[in-house]
């Protein structure tokens, strides 16, 4: 059985990675944060006694992720994608190790084209938000969006963001961050940050989450055929 899939890419703190959990929850659909993924790797490696920095115990901390996503529920609070230590510095700087290695990268693009094609029982289809999905992970998706947001507003969102975890940054700082961390997404050989040819884009500077929501599914009913969207 063949299931729709939604990819949605766009820069940090673009807010497609709220968009694409609202858009899951309304249409039923299962959705991964694919820039967990690394995260979770590293976390796996960590958790097993590990070391970041060997191959071998790299691709089995994506092999165990693999199999734990395989046999999770996308929706619950215990996903493993949900697990707050991902978010810790020590996974952080494991995941940066880890996400050099291209035989983890091409584990963790077999597990996200399994995911998009197999969302589990229960869920109408798949949505993945990332950097690459419409162009390298799931080239066929039915819908594309590519979500953006202005720099100083994509900030100020990233401010908040470390605010609310009781991290001290300035304004200059973040932006200056964002800039940095967009040159990288953009110009890396590897999968770079860009539109694909047929995505919509979006953006989200002016847009309440709500405004944003309505604005991306009117995009997907006009693209999927099915029910109205209600």
């Amino acid at each position: 059985m063949s299931y729709p899939i939604i990819a949605i890419d766009g820069p940090a703190a673009s807010g497609k990675g709220t968009l694409s959990r609202n858009i899951a929850e309304k249409l039923g659909y299962a959705h991964m944060d694919t820039g967990s993924l690394y995260r979770a790797v590293a976390f796996e490696v960590l958790e097993m006694g590990g070391d970041p920095e060997n191959a071998d115990d790299a691709l089995k901390g994506a092999d165990s992720l693999a199999n734990k996503i395989k046999n999770d529920d996308p929706s619950s609070s215990g996903f493993i994608l949900h697990n707050a230590k991902l978010r810790g510095d020590e996974v952080a700087q494991a995941a940066s190790v880890v996400a050099a290695m291209e035989p983890v990268r091409k584990q963790l693009v077999i597990l996200q084209r399994t995911f998009a094609q197999n969302p589990g029982e229960g869920y109408q289809g798949a949505v993945l938000d990332g950097r690459d999905i419409g162009t390298v992970i799931c080239p066929e998706a039915d819908v594309k969006l590519f979500v953006t947001a202005n720099i100083e507003v994509r900030a100020g969102r990233r401010m908040k963001e470390l605010q609310s975890r009781g991290i001290e940054a300035t304004n200059g700082t973040v932006l200056e961050d964002m800039r940095a961390r967009d040159a990288r997404d953009t110009e890396r050989k590897s999968s770079p940050l860009k539109p694909a040819e047929d995505a919509v884009m979006l953006d989200t500077s002016q847009l309440s989450e709500s405004e944003v929501l309505e604005k991306a599914l009117e995009i997907i009913q006009g693209k999927m055929s099915g029910p109205t969207i209600s």
